[in-house]
């Protein structure tokens, strides 16, 4: 539905009232000292005719003696004004050290002149100041207190102005518009609800609580607070409407998920004529509900709209705009109209290069990263956390060292969340040392940091500094989240390592976390990873109605993984009947459990029903557990064709498998075709040559075993080592194939030759050497069994 067809063009321009702007002005005339007469006639002159600029200079010109003869308290008021409209805090410094050395006394207790100063120091962001002027104010109206109040206020010192104008009401001052608007701005600011309805029960007392600024101000406070439907009654209620009240409303519902209704609130405004016609900040709010919920179809109307209004190529419209445009993933009309503003801040700077980033568009994000620097603009943490996201992988990580060049080069390296952004893309990229490096680089690390270098560990294999790091968390913080916690049990899962599991389960069970879904579903499947399938059960049936799909899926693949075929597809007979869709994960567990236990049949029905039952494309694991089923079964022949007719090129995985499965069942030529296929991918994969060699060996062909044992030793292989992990007196110890490393060596070499010979003695008789080929000493295997 065109919920905008009826939008005709607009009559005239927009009125700009409360756009903010900078004031100018034209050239001041030369001002020789001596011809100024009249030193008050002529700033008033210039200050009434909008040369404020002039005005001010005209001031600096006065003889140093001014003090003994001050300018009146109208002059200095302009002055005043003057510097406040300018924001020129130094002039304003030096124009209120010329009243407080004045000759005359009425001057420094002239309430009205008092008032100007707290205001100007208020827009100039220096409300300590402007405290210190209403603090030294003999006379104070209430003028004064809302001076006061809405110079903290608007400088985000929320609490210090609430606290201000509660001392208003004990004094007995009644507030005024200007007041009352800027205690319930300060309420919104703080996202405190409960004060914000008190300020309203006082608004509600006042005689000034109908004004305009006080109604504007409440529909933002709960709209801010997340109680939009309070604040669109108040809004309604509103007689005369302004921009403000209309921008209010608008912004509110857009911000709190409403983005229809703002759309449909925009309209209305728009229908009400030309005293409503819509500002910067309109716009922006519409074009940001657009982009959350991808319309672009009204996005580009209102688009039309702006260029009416000539507003398509303000700052804040034109972030907003470009932002919408990338959202409906059009990056194309995003940068055409953001090369469009007129002078495109840091703000809009960062949307766009954001924009490309969130689609994986590094290089053309970098070009714009580039460009933004040549503008002159100073990139910031917003910047370079959105290239850093953009690095993925390996291929980025010469694009990641040089953004992290430009981290140390602006002195961004400090902040925390970008260091924290910085380790992660390291770990994307493979280069765990350097995610180390900047992680121990890190001083005021968070727990974002502590997850992010966990993360790392887990992604890049380092599983062991796992379990060292999450110690010095837990020495570090008086409490970790459920991310750590999970960094820990995939690491645990991984090895096996069942009593950390236990630990992890029951220092959740402690703090309370074991109502996090995501935590139970983790212990859930480490519980099954390490074999512990009663524990899985248990945890899983106390979850009840919180299990979700991933609950289920990690029970069912525990079982599959284990054998007990009947009781995984029991499970998911139960998971379908209760109505829950199974995903992806859910069929490899299905799939596996089939091939477990030899239910071919079975399996290919299961594979055969995910895609017109479940919407489900098979992806590259399905296809392997599919070979794997045909394999185990013996038929290969089956398994080859499968292969064959699958949309992508078999992986390692697949080949693997039928390699796996043709020494089981004997079938060279099989066996030649899979360990090919995998060579052909990796010509240093040691386990395809182990086992080819191994079938050659099992049929008898010698001299193709040894001509393989060559290419091997040629080409540089090596049998990748067995690591084997053991708990000792609290401490994880990590064993690897002849490793010598171990300061107990020799003690420990000594023992499993004892174990070895004791076995010998008990009747075990070793297998054939083909079986457990060491190539570093495959001749004397050889020679040994003949």
């Amino acid at each position: 539905m065109n919920i905008f067809h009826e939008w005709g063009p607009p009559s005239r321009l927009p009125a700009l009232a409360v756009s903010l702007r900078r004031y100018s002005s034209p050239p001041a005339p030369s001002i020789n000292p001596p011809q100024m007469e009249n030193p008050n006639a002529t700033i008033l002159q210039l200050y009434h005719s909008g040369q404020l600029s002039a005005a001010l200079r005209a001031f600096q010109t006065l003889p140093a003696s001014l003090a003994s003869s001050p300018l009146s308290a109208s002059a200095y008021a302009a002055l005043v004004t003057a510097c406040s409209r300018l924001r020129s805090l130094p002039l304003g410094r030096l124009i209120h050290r010329h009243i407080l050395a004045s000759a005359d006394a009425r001057l420094r207790g002239n309430t009205v002149l008092s008032n100007h100063l707290i205001t100007m120091y208020g827009r100039c962001a220096a409300p300590d100041a402007a405290r210190v002027v209403f603090d030294g104010m003999p006379d104070r109206n209430p003028v004064s207190w809302a001076a006061v109040i809405a110079a903290h206020a608007q400088n985000s010192r929320c609490a210090d102005a609430l606290g201000l104008f509660s001392s208003m009401l004990q004094s007995g001052m009644a507030p005024d518009q200007f007041a009352l608007g800027s205690a319930v701005r300060a309420c919104a600011e703080l996202g405190d609800l409960s004060l914000g309805k008190q300020v309203h029960a006082q608004v509600m007392k006042s005689e000034k609580g109908s004004d305009l600024i006080v109604q504007n101000a409440l529909v933002t406070m709960y709209s801010k607070s997340g109680s939009v439907g309070i604040g669109f009654k108040l809004f309604e209620r509103i007689r005369e409407k302004d921009l403000i009240s209309w921008g209010s409303i608008i912004a509110g519902l857009a911000q709190q998920g409403y983005e229809i209704e703002a759309l449909q609130i925009f309209r209305d405004m728009i229908s009400e004529g030309v005293h409503h016609h819509p500002n910067e900040f309109h716009f922006g709010s519409v074009f940001r509900a657009c982009g959350i919920i991808g319309s672009l179809e009204h996005g580009e109307q209102i688009h039309s709209l702006s260029v009416k209004y000539k507003l398509d190529r303000d700052s804040y419209a034109g972030c907003s705009l470009s932002d919408m445009y990338a959202r409906c993933n059009k990056l194309d009309s995003a940068r055409k109209v953001f090369h469009r503003i007129e002078a495109p801040d840091l703000v809009a700077w960062n949307s766009l290069i954001n924009a490309y980033s969130a689609e994986g568009l590094l290089c053309e994000a970098m070009t714009l990263f580039s460009e933004m620097r040549g503008s002159g603009l100073r990139p910031d943490g917003i910047t370079v956390k959105g290239l850093l996201c953009a690095c993925l992988g390996s291929d980025a990580w010469h694009h990641g060292r040089a953004i992290h060049s430009f981290l140390v080069k602006f002195g961004l390296d400090g902040d925390v969340s970008v260091c924290n952004s910085l380790l992660s893309m390291y770990a994307r990229c493979l280069d765990f040392p350097s995610a180390m490096d900047v992680f121990s680089e890190t001083n005021d690390r968070d727990i974002v940091t502590w997850n992010s270098i966990l993360t790392a560990c887990v992604q890049n294999r380092h599983l062991e500094e796992v379990f060292k790091l999450f110690s010095l968390l837990h020495r570090s913080v008086s409490s970790v989240d459920r991310i750590s916690l999970n960094n820990v049990l995939n690491a645990s899962a991984d090895l096996g390592y069942f009593e950390m599991v236990k630990e992890v389960h029951a220092y959740a069970f402690k703090v309370g976390l074991l109502g996090d879904t995501m935590l139970s579903n983790g212990l859930i499947d480490s519980y099954a990873k390490c074999g512990s399938l009663d524990d899985a059960k248990m945890l899983f049936e106390m979850m009840d109605t919180g299990c979700d799909v991933f609950s289920w899926s990690s029970l069912i693949i525990g079982y599959a993984q284990f054998g007990y075929a009947k009781e995984a597809l029991d499970l998911f007979a139960r998971m379908r009947s209760l109505g829950i869709k199974p995903n992806h994960v859910t069929f490899v567990g299905v799939l596996t459990a089939c091939s477990r236990v030899g239910f071919v049949d079975e399996g290919c029905y299961y594979y055969s029903i995910m895609e017109p039952e479940y919407g489900i494309v098979p992806t590259r694991e399905h296809c392997s557990c599919v070979i794997d089923l045909l394999a185990r079964a013996g038929r290969l022949s089956e398994a080859a064709k499968f292969v064959g007719q699958m949309p992508f090129e078999p992986d390692i995985v697949m080949w693997k498998t039928l390699l796996a499965a043709s020494k089981t069942h004997n079938d060279v030529e099989m066996g030649k075709r899979a360990a090919e296929g995998i060579l052909n991918i990796d010509p240093s994969h040691s386990a395809a040559y182990v086992l080819l060699c191994n079938i050659h060996a099992a049929s008898g062909n010698w001299n193709e075993f040894a001509r393989l044992k060559k290419a091997m030793r040629s080409s540089g292989v090596q049998k990748s080592p067995g690591k084997s992990w053991i708990k000792l007196i609290g401490e994880l110890k990590v064993f690897i194939v002849e490793d010598r490393s171990h300061p107990e060596s020799e003690e420990i070499y000594t023992m499993l030759e004892l174990v070895g010979t004791e076995m010998i003695k008990a009747g075990y008789i070793p297998e054939r050497a083909c079986k457990y080929v060491n190539f570093d000493h495959t001749d004397e295997i050889l020679a040994e069994y003949g």
